[in-house]
């Protein structure tokens, strides 16, 4: 799906989240340093900055869509605290084994299956190619870019370090990263490269 706005999609949990296992309670939320601020320069590097997640504690009855929104709700507000913001939030609250009926589903949602992405390009008018990144810290999210058609970005934080050491040369990832804050400037020196985009 092309013909959009380049954008760059991260991952919540471990990449602009501490990661604490599932996260359920508004004072457990942590930005990672320099994560607002890496929001705000993507945005000042022209791209669009929307998160898709993964969120089955709300399949398996440990958070309520009202909680996750508020967990949210406060996301965006420490986001604003350093003139940050996010163009789009999509989250996944099923799983295929869910304890409750209602959140069991085999979704194409879920990642590493690109439905929020999908839903996301065609509800804000971005791009699926090349041009458009996910920022992740697992194999899903790098096998969700894969099947989406677009790059992705790796960060050593969260579950990040494992990864690296299983991700093979070659694998289409674009690099990896210390951390969210230096995705800005990865991105920046990656899009002049191949795009010829140098703001």
């Amino acid at each position: 799906m092309s013909g959009g706005a380049p954008a760059v999609f991260l991952d919540r949990d471990g990449v602009l989240v501490d990661e604490t296992g599932y996260l359920t309670r508004v004072e457990d939320l942590r930005l990672f340093p320099g994560a607002g601020s890496a929001v705000r320069r993507l945005h000042a590097l022209g791209y669009p900055v929307v998160v898709v997640t993964n969120q089955s504690a709300v399949a398996r009855g440990m958070v309520s869509m009202a909680g996750l929104e508020e967990i949210h709700s406060a996301l965006r507000a420490q986001l604003g605290q350093d003139d940050a913001r996010l163009d789009g939030l999509y989250l996944c609250p099923h799983h295929p084994e869910a304890p409750l009926p209602e959140w069991r589903q085999d979704c194409d949602c879920r990642k590493p299956r690109p439905g929020m992405l999908v839903r996301a390009a065609r509800e804000l008018g971005l791009a699926l190619d090349a041009r458009s990144v996910l920022v992740g810290d697992q194999q899903t999210d790098l096998e969700c870019a894969r099947r989406a058609g677009i790059s992705a970005l790796l960060v050593r934080t969260g579950k990040g370090e494992s990864t690296a050491r299983t991700v093979a040369e070659g694998s289409g990832i674009i690099g990896i990263c210390d951390s969210i804050a230096d995705v800005p400037d990865v991105l920046r020196s990656w899009a002049g490269r191949h795009w010829g985009v140098t703001t």
